[in-house]
This record gives C-alpha cells, sequence and structure tokens, in this order.
C-alpha cells in the first residue's frame, strides 16, 4: 500500500483530482494522508468535503484552522469573514452530515513511524504528551459538549505551554499549536503575526521545527499551514503546504524509506495577502 500525505487544498477540488490523477492514486491500494485545510478561500470547499469524505479509510485528514473555522461558523460561534467560500457548504442538503464527519476528524495522526499534523507542536511536548492532547481537544470535539468547545476556542492566549494549564486554557493552547502556529521564540512562546517567508521573520523568532532541545525531534512530521515556506525538510519534519490556492502548488509526498515528493502546477484563486 503506497501513502501520499497531500498538502493544503483549500477547496481547489480541481486540483486535486489532477495530483490523484498524476500519482495514479487507487483507493482499494492507496491511502491519502491529508494534512488539514481541506476547505475555504478556493471555489470548490463542497466539492473538495463531499470527496474526501467518500473515500472513506482511504483517506486520513487531520483539522487544520479552516476546518475548525468552517465548524465554528456553521454552530452560530464565529462570523463568516469576508474571503471565506464556505456559503456552499452551509446551504447544503447533507451539511449536517460533512460537519458531523469533519467534526470527528483527528488532530493528530500517528503510523508507520511517521506523525501528521497541521501546523506545529511546542517544544515541551514529546509523543506521548501531543498524543495526549490531540485526544483531549478529539474529545471535546466529539462529545456532547462541541458547542461549547467552539464558543471557547478562539484566542491567542495563553501562548507559552505550562503543566498547570487546566480546562479551556489548554485545550485552547492545543489547538493553536496543532492548527496555527509557525514560529515560537527560544522559550516556545508562539508568535501568531509572521506568516511570510523564512529568513525574514524578526530575528528573535525560530521555526517550531528549528527550535534546540526539542522534545519531539525524533519524529519524522509531516505538516502544512504555512504556504510561504514551500516544500521544506528539516530535522525530521517536512513541509508540504506549497500553496496551491496562492497559485503555487498542490504537494503530494510519498512516505517511506525513501521520500518522493510529486507535483502539481495550480493556476490560483486568490492574491497572497500583502
Amino acid at each position: 500500500m503506497a501513502i501520499y500525505a497531500i498538502g493544503d487544498i483549500q477547496g481547489c477540488y480541481d486540483d486535486l483530482r489532477r495530483l490523484l490523477d498524476k500519482i495514479d492514486f487507487n483507493k482499494k491500494t492507496d491511502q491519502l494522508w491529508i494534512v488539514g485545510d481541506l476547505v475555504n478561500r478556493g471555489p470548490k470547499s463542497l466539492e473538495t468535503l463531499r470527496f474526501i469524505k467518500s473515500l472513506g479509510n482511504a483517506a486520513i485528514c487531520v483539522l487544520g484552522n479552516h476546518d475548525l473555522h468552517l465548524l465554528a461558523v456553521a454552530y452560530k460561534h464565529a462570523p463568516v469573514r469576508a474571503k471565506d467560500t464556505l456559503r456552499p457548504i452551509l446551504q447544503a442538503k447533507d451539511k449536517d452530515e460533512l460537519l458531523h464527519w469533519l467534526r470527528h476528524r483527528p488532530l493528530f495522526h500517528y503510523n508507520n513511524d511517521f506523525c501528521l499534523l497541521h501546523a506545529g507542536l511546542p517544544p515541551q511536548w514529546d509523543f506521548a504528551m501531543a498524543k495526549k492532547m490531540a485526544t483531549k481537544v478529539e474529545k471535546e470535539l466529539r462529545g456532547d459538549n462541541y458547542l461549547k468547545f467552539f464558543k471557547n476556542m478562539y484566542g491567542n492566549e495563553p501562548d507559552q505551554w505550562s503543566d498547570n494549564f487546566k480546562g479551556y486554557e489548554q485545550l485552547r493552547f492545543t489547538v493553536n499549536c496543532f492548527t496555527r502556529m509557525r514560529l515560537c521564540d527560544k522559550h516556545g512562546r508562539l508568535d501568531f503575526k509572521y506568516s511570510g517567508v523564512l529568513g525574514n521573520q524578526p530575528k528573535h523568532l525560530i521555526p517550531w521545527f528549528d527550535l534546540p532541545h526539542r522534545k519531539n525531534d525524533h519524529l519524522k512530521i509531516i505538516f502544512g499551514h504555512w504556504s510561504a515556506l514551500g516544500y521544506h525538510h528539516s530535522n525530521n519534519c517536512y513541509a508540504i503546504d506549497t500553496g496551491c490556492l496562492w497559485g503555487g502548488q498542490l504537494t503530494a509526498l510519498k512516505l517511506g524509506t525513501k521520500m518522493h515528493r510529486i507535483s502539481i502546477d495550480c493556476a490560483g484563486h486568490r492574491m497572497p495577502d500583502k
């Protein structure tokens, strides 16, 4: 069985299907690992969501920030933003079924010596802690109190891990790491402002995967989220958001002892934010 990790799709359904044709994907024998952000900003979020759901066990998809935003909007705990392209999902006859499926996706997936997540891990967490914290959030998303979770999900604080965190403070930090982080200071304090190319960030900020003494540095981690970073391999971490939405590429990374990258060029449906 071949496993292909797929970068951020964000509703670029036609590009996804072209990429799957290029890798000759067979849902009976292969599996897709999708880094999250299935939806939003691109033109066909509804088609993307329906298609990935239809693949069943042939597609593993972790949650990204845009996926959580869709859920929060649908459950009336976040406003629709000017650049959102979520309306077709919110008006679809199968909306409830799609949202239920999305709400039951994981934040963190591990198998075959690889980890899959959307954005990053704080340096203080080893594998056991990452799995523990992801499971806590997943339990809230799938449980009876999911509406309360979305009410308390948003916010930039706390921005640095503490073993003393409890309740929604702990859950919010976990969500922000798994779905929003790119850079930290040397102490692991999260930065939510910079999203540009690597090398132009403020001098005190370090990519999360390059932080010294990272307790998870032995893990092979596949992630997306940072389109300006592009394809990047550093310290056992593979960044595969190559900016399909912005006119870059959509990337598949075939996992194995020897990694193989396959990409297609994308027309782009949005201009990068200035």
